[in-house]
């Protein structure tokens, strides 16, 4: 595998691992203001990679194969909400803040339901980075390598509050430090497991390229509507959220732009 896509798969679990560092440095609980702000950040930047990186490329490379672009699109971002869905639904998990448990009911600990929870939203994230970087070891003309490693970056991003909000939560409810930075380090190893999985079958995947696109920005969507949007909107300094996620977006957009 080229030494570049590499750095660009992995980029994305090392924000995860960067973010839950933050154990080791805040003595308190962390401040529900940054959290909120971390979040909509967060959010904004998956919403924005959901359209830049993955369904306007999803659409162009349907076009250029003499295929109805924006029905392919539409059909794989559904299919994606549809799968995360089922996942929600299936595996028990439970969300930063909250003592409510979804999924099928275990006797497994909060702990590792919350570890799980994390975990799911990677899924969609990993699959992305798999998809655009295949497309650009199989010389696809839907991805440019710019665009590829725009997306990892925002992912990358978007990963260090996802790993704090999940690691402080963890040493508050009586884990130990390290344990807590470990576990929340190992929420975002499905990111890289799945993106090279899919790196190498990526001449099995190249007729399905345009449908996977939208699939995962459908998956990728479903985490921002379910999790970060409503986590960010919670409670007092709901604003910070809202301007956060804009700034994300904003963010996610240029990056996407200027190395695309």
């Amino acid at each position: 595998m080229d030494f570049n896509v590499m750095i660009g798969v992995v980029a994305p679990f090392l924000g995860t691992v960067l973010g839950s560092a933050m154990v080791f440095l805040l003595k308190k609980d962390f401040p529900e203001i940054v959290e909120k702000a971390l979040l909509g950040f967060a959010g904004g930047v998956m919403m924005a990679a959901s359209v830049f990186s993955l369904l306007l490329p999803s659409i162009e490379q349907a076009d250029n194969d003499g295929n109805i672009g924006w029905m392919i699109a539409s059909l794989g971002f559904l299919g994606g909400i549809g799968f995360l869905l089922l996942l929600d639904v299936v595996i028990p998990h439970v969300h930063v803040n909250s003592d409510e448990e979804e999924g099928i009911k275990t006797s497994w600990t909060k702990t590792t339901k919350l570890f799980l929870a994390m975990t799911l939203h990677n899924i969609p994230e990993g699959m992305a980075l798999g998809i655009v970087f295949a497309s650009i070891v199989d010389q696809s003309v839907a991805m440019s390598t710019g665009a590829a490693f725009a997306l990892a970056l925002g992912i990358a991003i978007q990963n260090i509050p996802e790993g704090a909000v999940l690691s402080m939560p963890l040493h508050q409810a009586g884990m130990s430090r390290f344990k807590a930075f470990l576990y929340g380090s190992a929420s975002g190893i499905v990111e890289p497991i799945g993106a090279i999985i899919t790196i190498f079958a990526s001449h099995l995947i190249r007729p399905l390229l345009p449908w996977l696109l939208a699939f995962a920005a459908g998956a990728m969507v479903y985490c921002v509507v379910e999790e970060l949007i409503p986590s960010s909107q919670h409670g007092k300094h709901s604003n910070i959220g809202t301007i956060l996620f804009a700034l994300g977006f904003v963010c996610m957009m240029i990056l996407d732009s200027t190395l695309g």
